[in-house]
């Protein structure tokens, strides 16, 4: 999932988009996880009308195989847009 998301970032998201169409192989999607809270994953594989094995960012990103399953139901929204935290740097 390139460019990596860090805590800080923001995302717009389409909260319609997985009604009008359906959500595919390697779209980023928002999430909520009833133990880790909101997450934003790229979808590996999809079974359909069931739910999404998801991947992260880094080899030490969470993903399905400890998160399992990502049924429909927790599915936020579609990633459309990635803005990156601003630098401070001077």
């Amino acid at each position: 999932m390139l460019p990596e998301y860090k805590e800080g970032d923001f995302v717009i998201i389409n909260e319609i988009a997985f009604f009008l169409h359906h959500l595919k192989k390697d779209d980023v999607i928002v999430f909520h996880h009833p133990t880790y809270g909101f997450l934003i994953k790229i979808i590996d594989s999809v079974l359909p009308e069931v739910g999404f094995f998801v991947s992260g960012s880094h080899k030490n990103s969470l993903d399905s195989s400890k998160l399992g399953l990502i049924p429909i139901s927790a599915v936020i929204g579609r990633v459309i847009w990635h803005i990156r935290k601003p630098s401070l740097r001077q």
